[in-house]
């Protein structure tokens, strides 16, 4: 997918490592990302958020930098609260935060600065003791049903008919939750869609329902662990190209790892296995391994980009301030990578697809945009309530007899 620069809303209206509370060295940076569980080089949305603030802050001659929370994984709400008023001691003008559990901390520290502006990635709206929203806080969303959605889609186009998706938060994480239902329902619609092709899975030809094994087990903390890996690594076991797979243990032939650093220990039971493959998550992660054959990706580094040209451009009160923002594809805000691009002096195209082409990824991606040839053709993605939790049975069983009949789901507890 093509990005297209001021996509957020724009139209429609760093490089100094250090460990929050461990480095009391002064370092002077008007903009700060303070980062989420896991590392700042975690190929997934600590990074996206970090490299679109890095790239405008280099742009436009700003000063910038980052703050790990202390413990990091095991980060607690006085950790990050501290992160933050460290990078405001530094001199932050604007702090940039991703993920949810950010949420406590960012809310003392923009009642305690009410100068400071604060984006809150992957969050929702703060209020004061009074209840009014503060208005020195603004929140990005995205629409991450429609990201999994369209990996979901491709891989079973492909022709990957026994698939995985092991995803952080416990269930109770709104992008990941919205992550795993997009994809068992773009796993769905390309079934449904063949169907009406009358065309067969690709390479496999009739099987009786595709699997998908939905699993929130040691993702929690959306860390790697060796607990993650093994899990990973059972579901890999004896998987094969082209054979029937639907009746043997393990035999998954594709993974999406959702959920920060997870990305890690699933790449690395997948290195185990030859003909094993994953998905990626939050960014384009394909220059990590040829078998991750794409990404559901949320345009992280334009949505910060964006919200900064803005912050600079004296317009947070009119178009930012106490707002939140849910982008989608409508938005050009997520999608799967398609474009060759330059990491380390080489060259990497992320479009992995041997049967799935760059034009019927063009088309599908309009049908969600609601642009179809047909209204008929168009697709509106559901999503899930912020507070449901998905890792139980009855989720997942209604999810497949009333959303996605054409597959079978088993959820993994």
């Amino acid at each position: 997918m093509k990005k297209k620069k001021g996509f957020l809303f724009l139209s429609s209206l760093v490089t100094i490592s250090m460990l929050a509370g461990c480095n009391n060295k002064k370092k002077t940076a008007e903009i700060a990302v303070v980062t989420d569980v896991g590392s700042l080089n975690d190929g997934g949305f600590n990074q996206g958020t970090f490299e679109g603030a890095k790239a405008f802050a280099t742009e436009n001659n700003k000063t910038y930098n980052y703050y790990m929370p202390s413990g990091q994984s095991n980060a607690t709400d006085a950790d990050r609260e501290n992160a933050m008023n460290l990078a405001i001691e530094n001199g932050a003008k604007i702090v940039i935060a991703p993920g949810f559990l950010q949420a406590s901390a960012m809310r003392k520290c923009a009642m305690q600065h009410p100068n400071v502006k604060f984006v809150f990635m992957d969050g929702f709206l703060l209020e004061d003791d009074n209840h009014k929203i503060l208005n020195n806080v603004t929140a990005i969303n995205y629409r991450e049903e429609e990201a999994g959605f369209l990996a979901g889609y491709a891989v079973l186009k492909e022709g990957k008919y026994k698939l995985g998706g092991m995803f952080g938060g416990g269930g109770g994480n709104r992008a990941c939750n919205a992550f795993a239902y997009g994809y068992v329902q773009g796993i769905n619609q390309a079934v449904i869609d063949l169907e009406k092709e009358n065309k067969e899975i690709p390479g496999k030809g009739k099987v009786s329902k595709p699997i998908a094994q939905i699993s929130f087990m040691y993702g929690a903390q959306f860390g790697a662990s060796p607990e993650l890996k093994n899990q990973a690594s059972s579901w890999y076991m004896n998987v094969k190209n082209n054979e029937d797979l639907e009746k043997e243990v393990g035999g998954t032939q594709i993974i999406f790892a959702c959920g920060g650093s997870m990305t890690l220990s699933v790449k690395s039971a997948m290195d185990e296995y030859e003909k094993a493959e994953m998905v990626g998550v939050d960014v384009d992660q394909s220059h990590m391994s040829e078998k991750i054959i794409t990404s559901a990706t949320k345009n992280l580094a334009s949505s910060v980009k964006d919200t900064l040209g803005l912050f600079y451009g004296n317009e947070w009160d009119k178009k930012l301030g106490g707002k939140i923002f849910t982008l989608g594809a409508k938005e050009n805000a997520v999608g799967l990578p398609t474009e060759v691009y330059e990491k380390d002096n080489k060259k990497i195209d992320p479009w992995r697809f041997k049967n799935f082409t760059k034009e019927e990824y063009k088309i599908l991606f309009k049908r969600i945009r609601g642009e179809g040839e047909k209204a008929e053709d168009n697709i509106v993605t559901k999503t899930v309530d912020s507070k449901v939790n998905c890792d139980t049975e009855i989720f997942w069983k209604n999810v497949n007899e009333k959303d996605t009949p054409k597959i079978s789901i088993r959820h993994i507890k």
